[in-house]
């Protein structure tokens, strides 16, 4: 335990003492972030806030890591520098999205091939607890990466709101790998959960700096590497007692990732619906909708990780009683009702804006 608290407070520490650093790095050199048409910021922030985050992750656990522990630990070393890559790239350049998708290809590749992070069956989901072939297992779990990779970048639009779920997220994690003597995949959840935690102090309003697409993909890669990792391993029964093995681990991730899950797969299924390009950017995120019903980056941030917190603490309590699909129906259903709640009060709201300024209008022409 004390290892793992040790790799926790290095990298708080690295991150926190670091950002000042690069924070003027990026002014002097102009890599700044400006805002946008849907953009939720209104002045222009210093956007390499990833590359602390990124060896603040990787430090720890290359100091602490027990060697034998986990053989494949060098390919995932191997995955995050490319996505560190990859990302820091994007932050200097804007990488077009063909260029990006055959990195993240290969970022998952990585993981699922060298490292043998995959998800190996359904795990009771529709039924099918069989073991999928070989390439079918490959293929699915490159999805499986790419698939959260992507939804935490993309949830990355407003103060605190990634780095929050990615350190609450992977503080679950890393307690669940610690209770089940996996120190290796604890080490780095922690890790990244202490840089995360650091990070917070310069990313909360007024935001001295944003973690750019370097930090975003890390997190998306690193928590698509452990969920993979904490399904496969739970599902099978690890350790043998299951003294802290879960029935339903799939309900239990989803629970972990269902804001960005389901924020992103609502975002590209109407964004399709209406005949548009699902990676066409709009302001239809979750986080979008509460800044405009009018709340601060913060008080939307503090929703979601409350939301968050609630289903984990949910699926915690039902999984011992509630089978895995309706556990998901239950988890899914509130999302989907909270989600219709929020479009209608934001719907309200603007209707009531625009009222507010007609009336205006009105006085001053009279």
């Amino acid at each position: 335990m004390r290892t793992l608290i040790y790799s926790c407070c290095l990298a708080f520490a690295i991150t926190f003492v670091a950002m000042p650093y690069v924070i003027g790095l990026a002014r002097r050199r102009g890599l700044i972030d400006h805002p946008e048409d849907r953009s939720s910021h209104t002045q222009a922030t210093p956007s390499l806030g990833g590359i602390p985050i990124f060896f603040a992750t990787v430090l720890p656990a290359m100091i602490f890591a027990p060697g034998n522990e986990f053989v494949h630990l060098p390919y995932v070393f191997l995955a995050l520098f490319l996505v560190f890559i990859l990302g820091a790239l994007d932050d200097m350049r804007t990488l077009s999205a063909r260029v990006k998708l055959p990195g993240q290809l290969l970022v998952a590749a990585v993981l699922v091939l060298g490292a043998d992070v995959r998800l190996e069956s359904m795990y009771g989901l529709l039924g099918f607890k069989a073991h999928f072939p070989y390439l079918v297992s490959v293929g699915i779990s490159m999805f499986t990466v790419l698939v959260i990779m992507n939804a935490f970048n993309l949830i990355d639009g407003i103060n605190g709101l990634a780095a929050g779920l990615g350190c609450l997220i992977n503080i679950c994690l890393g307690c669940w790998f610690y209770l089940n003597d996996l120190p290796v995949l604890g080490l780095l959840a922690l890790s990244l959960a202490g840089a995360l935690l650091a990070f917070l102090r310069y990313n909360v309003t007024p935001a001295r700096i944003f973690m750019g697409d370097t930090g975003s993909l890390l997190i998306g890669t690193l928590t698509a590497m452990l969920t993979i990792r904490f399904i496969d391993l739970c599902a099978g029964g690890y350790p043998m007692a299951g003294s802290f093995c879960f029935n339903n681990p799939v309900a239990i991730a989803v629970a972990l990732l269902i804001v960005p899950l389901f924020d992103t797969l609502r975002v590209f299924i109407t964004r399709m619906l209406r005949g548009k390009s699902p990676f066409e950017a709009d302001r239809r995120h979750i986080h979008h909708l509460l800044i405009d019903c009018g709340l601060s980056h913060m008080t939307a941030t503090s929703i979601l990780m409350l939301v968050t917190m609630s289903f984990i603490s949910m699926a915690f309590v039902l999984d011992p009683y509630w089978g895995l699909h309706r556990l998901l129906a239950l988890e899914i259903g509130l999302a989907l009702g909270l989600t219709y709640v929020l479009h209608r009060t934001v719907y309200s709201e603007k209707a009531r804006r625009q009222r507010a300024r007609k009336r205006k209008i009105l006085r001053k022409s009279n």
